[in-house]
This record gives C-alpha cells, structure tokens and sequence, in this order.
C-alpha cells in the first residue's frame, strides 16, 4: 500500500458492518452513494441494476423476514441491489447474461462509497429472494440479489482484522 493513498486505505478498512447506530442515514448522503454505484461500469454500458431503498417500517420487516439476523436489525434501512436480466449483456458465444457480475460491480461501488462517506454496510446474499420480492411488491423482471444494510456503525464495535490470502497466493503465471 502506497503512503496517502486514500483507496488502498478505503479497500484495506473497509468490512463488512454488523453493528448500526440509531442515527438516520441523510438524504444527500444516501443519495451520494447511490450515485457513486451507478457509476460502476457494466458490460456495454447496460447498467442492468436498480436500487430500492426500504426504510418503512412495513418494507424493514420484510426485509427482516428474509434475512432473520439479530444484528441485521438494528441497520436504519436497507438497500435492495437489483438485478434486471432482461437489460443484461449476453455474450454470443455462449449466451453468458452478465447481469449479476454488473449487479455485483455496482454493489461494490456501493460498499466503497459507503465506507468512504463514514457509513457502513455488509454484503447479505443469504436470504430469501421469494419473501423479499413478494414481500415488498418488487416489480415483475426484478430480480433481487443483495441486502445491503446501511447506516453509520455503532460506537465502541471491535472491528474485526482482515484476513485474506497473501498476494502471490492470487497470482496465477500463465
């Protein structure tokens, strides 16, 4: 990691949150990072992802019912990533839809702003999509694929070390 460089520090510290303060998540904050994940390339430009924001009461139980998770609850809202396969790439050569890789990109981007803008998330894969699009009436060719909870991070949280791999573990020569 370079000396001052502002996203190696971002990517080593950013984690995965599982403590939120009661504190509301400003508008023009939460606006701001959503307009950071929109800038995340997709495969031809086709940005083939929505964001719904649930932060009714109605809308937070659902979400809640599809990912049952003491610590979970004490985010202020939640972010739905959505994926729309029909405005996804496909690859010709083998009819690959690229959608959930873009999904996946913007969703970073998400996470990284977020953390950036002193907020914090936890990518959350492990739920039920059925409930959740039922649940809050997800429009039809909407295909949820992330639960990112958002807020500012408790106060006096342990955050926990980050372990990965070694680079050279990474590295394939070809």
């Amino acid at each position: 990691m370079t000396e001052n460089n502002t996203f190696d520090t971002l990517c080593a510290t950013r984690y995965s949150c599982r403590a939120y303060s009661a504190e509301a998540v400003p508008e023009s904050l939460l606006r701001a990072v959503l307009d950071d994940a929109r800038l995340a390339p997709s495969a031809c430009n086709r940005q083939p992802w929505r964001f719904a924001i649930v932060r009714s009461a109605q809308g937070r139980s659902c979400v809640q019912q599809a990912y049952n998770r003491e610590w979970f609850a004490s985010a202020p809202l939640y972010i739905i990533m959505c994926a729309v396969p029909a405005e996804g790439w496909v690859r010709p050569d083998d009819n690959k839809n690229h959608t959930d890789i873009d999904v996946a990109i913007a969703t970073e981007h998400f996470c990284l702003a977020a953390s950036a803008h002193g907020l914090g998330t936890c990518w959350v894969c492990n739920f039920k999509p059925e409930v959740l699009a039922e649940g809050l009436g997800l429009p039809e060719g909407l295909v949820p694929v992330a639960i990112m909870p958002l807020g500012f991070p408790a106060e006096g949280i342990k955050i926990p070390a980050k372990v990965r791999r070694g680079l050279d573990d990474n590295i394939i020569e070809l």
